[in-house]
């Protein structure tokens, strides 16, 4: 819940690199963020894996115009187009970011490494070839908006009526974690990304936040398999919801380079 996802910071802060917004010293480390180390494998002229600033590089020098999330689920291939081979690697992985303008892919591979009790996490972006074509799902700004607004207000009032609209001790912990969270003055997007993208990725994550809240079980909430078989029946679309805003907020600033011309 509130999970940023890590092909999120690596496309937002990439076109921002790309576009020349931001300089290198400054996106590596918003897209690293709490990890150890971010590499970038498999790159054209590249032998070994490299960092991030050098692979952005590269991919600037191999023609890429922007960078696209895909956040792809079981039966929702959500920003993705192909080819086979690409799009069940990013299944696996549950994210990918989709370089426009190269015909390659990078897919996170997580690792952690370090003695126990002390561990940390590396990053390998492993590159793979994909089909230029359009991403499968993935909405206007403005669609994504007005889904989430009426998600939003079908899954709050259905909720309530079968009594897991988070009244208990652990929803409200829940609530109250990412209320501060969503106050610490973070930042969701890059710079250049516009202000309807920012709105709407805010939107995207609070009602992530609040399916994850609705999903856990708690005294007095949805005990019985008719219940849970509802709930889940009734946050489904909504979590879709969610996951498509997500993208179409990523995604905003390479589409209006694209459009643009840039």
């Amino acid at each position: 819940m509130l999970e940023e996802p890590r092909s999120g910071r690596l496309a937002a802060w990439g076109n921002a690199l790309l576009a020349g917004a931001v300089a290198p010293d400054d996106a590596a480390p918003r897209i690293v963020a709490q990890d150890a180390v971010h590499r970038v494998a498999g790159i054209s002229g590249e032998p070994d894996a490299v960092g991030l600033t050098l692979a952005l590089g590269r991919l600037r020098a191999l023609g890429a115009v922007g960078l696209r999330v895909a956040l792809p689920v079981p039966g929702h291939p959500l920003g993705l187009s192909g080819p086979p081979e690409f799009n069940a690697v990013a299944l696996e992985a549950g994210e990918a970011v989709v370089v426009s303008g190269a015909a390659l892919g990078l897919v996170p591979e997580v690792t952690e490494a370090g003695p126990a009790g002390d561990t940390h996490v590396e990053v390998v972006w492993r590159c793979h070839p994909v089909r230029e074509g359009p991403p499968a799902d993935v909405p206007s700004l403005g669609e994504a908006e007005r889904e989430l607004q009426q998600a939003l207000r079908e899954a709050t009032g259905a909720l309530t009526r079968l009594d897991v609209a988070g009244s208990g001790p652990v929803a409200q912990a829940a609530l109250a974690a990412y209320q501060a969270r969503a106050e610490a003055g973070r930042q969701l997007l890059a710079p250049g990304y516009p202000p309807r993208a920012v709105r709407v990725l805010e939107l995207a994550q609070r009602v992530d936040a609040l399916v994850g809240i609705a999903q856990a079980t708690e005294p007095g909430a949805a005990v019985s398999a008719g219940q849970q078989a509802a709930r889940a029946e009734l946050l489904r679309p909504v979590a879709r919801m969610a996951r498509r805003a997500q993208v179409a907020a990523y995604n905003a600033y390479a589409e209006e380079r694209e459009r643009r011309g840039a």
